[in-house]
């Protein structure tokens, strides 16, 4: 479902010269339909710069990454919007949200998108804020009158709306509470379950330890020159 080879980046620093600052070169990952994946690898090793490029906000300097046969490195910005839209799910660590939306519409929007009638995607979405302990006053309001917290269980909630293919999660469980983390690693393994192909990072060794099939050392793709 999520194929990568030989994969490279580089950075360009036109405001110190052009200089050149190569971080990735010769990346190869696949992961399978109900297989999840966690990125391991010291600080700046590239776990971010990785997701980044198989989700299309960075391009890459050569090589393929294939999600559900497009290949995100050729993809035009309509496939990728598209991808995005039907097969690759991505929960990031911030909310970004129009403001003054309603927290209910927020999380609806992906089945939405789809077609989705608005019944069944509000309901959705509503299961999910329950379940995330977000309480229901506040399904009404924006989320970027949220804390923290909130926006982020948010965001999860908004992220698992839609059964995608595969998954992108970057510390889906940071800064969650107990009760709030036992919920996300349920859902990671629900998806699981139902086949998605997942990348995530996790500092939450035991998060790793319980949802994840296997590590990938970003660190073993960092050039030498870089190293």
């Amino acid at each position: 479902m999520i194929e990568i080879e030989n994969l490279s980046k580089h950075f360009t620093l036109h405001n110190q010269g052009g200089a050149v600052i190569p971080v990735m070169a010769g990346a190869e990952l696949q992961v399978s339909p109900g297989e999840c994946v966690a990125l391991t690898g010291q600080s700046g090793a590239g776990k971010s710069t990785l997701m980044r490029m198989i989700y299309g906000n960075y391009l890459s300097a050569g090589g393929t990454i294939r999600v559900n046969g497009t290949d995100i490195t050729r993809a035009t910005p309509r496939e990728i919007i598209r991808l995005r839209r039907e097969a690759l799910g991505y929960v990031s660590q911030f909310l970004r949200v129009v403001p003054r939306v309603p927290t209910r519409a927020v999380v609806a929007e992906p089945l939405l998108a789809l077609g989705t009638d608005t019944a069944t995607a509000y309901a959705r979405a509503e299961e999910l804020l329950a379940m995330l302990n977000i309480p229901e006053p506040l399904w009404s309001l924006s989320p970027t009158t949220f804390s923290g917290g909130e926006q982020q269980r948010v965001n999860i909630a908004r992220g698992f709306a839609h059964q995608y293919p595969a998954m992108l999660l970057d510390e889906p469980t940071a800064s969650l509470d107990v009760n709030n983390r036992e919920v996300v690693l349920t859902l990671i393994q629900k998806a699981k379950a139902q086949g998605a192909a997942i990348i995530g990072i996790f500092h939450d060794e035991a998060a790793r330890a319980r949802v994840c099939d296997r590590e990938v050392d970003v660190t073993r793709f960092t050039p030498a020159q870089a190293a």
